[in-house]
């Protein structure tokens, strides 16, 4: 039983959870941030510059603006970041001690919305102009890419016959795999609030979005939950689609290259591409998005 709860403790703290996720949280967004330095003709900041912007605004003052509820200022990037946290637990990744269990996936889901929920209150909370234009942008946003994001997971679990990550993760590839894929992708870019789905936190608009009133030790925790989110998702697509190989290492090796190629893709794509507006981006998902997740069920239906 005591071994048991170190397990947990390991994961949850160290890896894949809060330590190691945020490492290759930060990994990840200083790939975004130097290919797209490299695209535009820029040298682009050191690999430790996300984990220094971090620690930078731990060090800040933390402003709580008047007449608002501080309690649930403060509670919201706390919330956000331990969901991504627990999000990570779940995954089925190499090295993770805790095991999967029946139904898993139905709960990786509900934890992966938790951040997007607080992002959305926390523009309604602080009654900025700016982080309710930025929240009103979230909520809308995720009607549309949750379509091709969740039809690819329902699909990728009927075709597994199973809602449990290893079940999913040990399922054989084929074209239901190719067509659940292309939706996954589809979504990815709005989840990571990347062009040309960045409308939620459009600077040239709405200044910061729904983070405009936050500062210090909260800002700090927001931008942790998002590296967390980051790995959490691409995790996700890693277990979904990537087959793993027979050797741990090997299958980490694996892991960490797709990822690479996976994250500067979305930033190549986000760096040659203008943001959609709200509709834009609306009509795009419930039309492309919504058949390629229509497809990839129906082939998981009839196969």
């Amino acid at each position: 039983m005591l071994s048991r709860l170190w397990e947990y403790a390991f994961a949850v703290s160290v890896w894949p959870g809060l330590l190691g996720g945020a490492a290759l949280g930060w990994l990840y967004l200083w790939v975004v941030r130097k290919v797209s330095a490299r695209m535009q003709g820029r040298k682009g900041p050191p690999f430790y510059q996300p984990f220094f912007d971090f620690v930078k605004l731990l060090g800040k003052e933390t402003v709580v603006p008047g007449a608002i509820s501080r309690g649930l200022f403060v509670l919201l990037p706390g919330a956000s970041v331990t969901a991504a946290t627990l999000a990570l637990l779940i995954l089925p990744v190499p090295g993770n001690p805790v095991g999967s269990f029946q139904g898993d996936l139905v709960l990786l889901l509900y934890l992966l919305e938790v951040p997007m929920l607080c992002d959305v209150l926390a523009g309604f909370v602080t009654r900025s102009i700016y982080g309710q234009v930025g929240a009103m942008r979230e909520a809308v946003l995720c009607l549309a890419y949750n379509v091709p994001f969740l039809g690819a997971v329902v699909a990728v679990a009927q075709h597994a016959r199973s809602f449990r990550l290893s079940d999913l993760q040990a399922a054989p590839t084929g074209p239901i795999t190719l067509l659940a894929a292309t939706a996954f992708l589809l979504a990815i870019p709005a989840r990571l609030k990347s062009n040309p789905f960045s409308i939620p936190n459009a600077e040239q608009e709405i200044v910061a979005g729904v983070h405009i009133e936050y500062s210090g030790v909260p800002l700090a925790v927001f931008e942790l939950s998002h590296a967390l989110e980051v790995v959490a998702l691409v995790d996700l697509f890693l277990v979904l689609f990537v087959p793993p190989l027979a050797a741990p290492g090997h299958t980490a090796a694996l892991y960490l290259g797709v990822s690479i190629a996976l994250i500067t893709l979305v930033t190549a794509i986000a760096t040659v591409t203008a943001r959609l507006t709200v509709r834009g981006a609306f009509r795009f998902y419930w039309t492309w998005g919504g058949l390629a997740a229509g497809a990839a069920i129906v082939a998981a239906v009839m196969g």
